[in-house]
């Protein structure tokens, strides 16, 4: 599934499953040359990528085209070394969406928050990602 973002493959970041309804996804990254760092773990930058993107899409396509998203802002928190095999799996719950839908006017946006974690294959967390999206109502023409 990493055809769908090419900025993946060169960190070997993939995308390893997605719900039909938008609300969840899985994503995967080994350990290997090109996402290493200096001393043999996950280079932190590629931990961050693999998270990067998916709040923000995953959260536009539920919201529908009455609505502009962006990323605003991301904070990294890196916890444990990343070696072998990390994953993330981002949730997107109903009762959020509906929220965000409530607070984002045409005239004042909403800032939704979430935090990521990046787990390894021991189910630690190896890095706590921080999101914040801008999120407006589109204005009727």
């Amino acid at each position: 599934m990493s055809d769908w973002n090419p900025e993946y493959l060169g960190a070997s970041i993939e995308v390893t499953w997605i719900a039909e309804d938008a609300s969840e996804l899985r994503v995967e990254m080994p350990l290997v040359p090109s996402n290493e760092n200096l001393v043999g773990t996950h280079f932190g930058g590629s931990l961050y990528a693999m998270v990067d993107p998916h709040l923000m899409i995953l959260l536009a396509h539920r919201l529908g085209p009455g609505y502009t998203v962006w990323d605003k802002s991301a904070t990294s928190d890196f916890l444990k070394p990343g070696r072998g095999v990390v994953s993330a799996t981002v949730r997107l719950a109903e009762a959020e969406v509906e929220a965000i839908r409530e607070a984002a006017s045409d005239v004042s946006p909403a800032f939704p928050e979430w935090t990521i974690e990046i787990m390894d294959e021991e189910d630690d967390v190896v890095a706590a990602v921080g999101k914040v999206l801008y999120v407006r109502r589109r204005r009727a023409v």
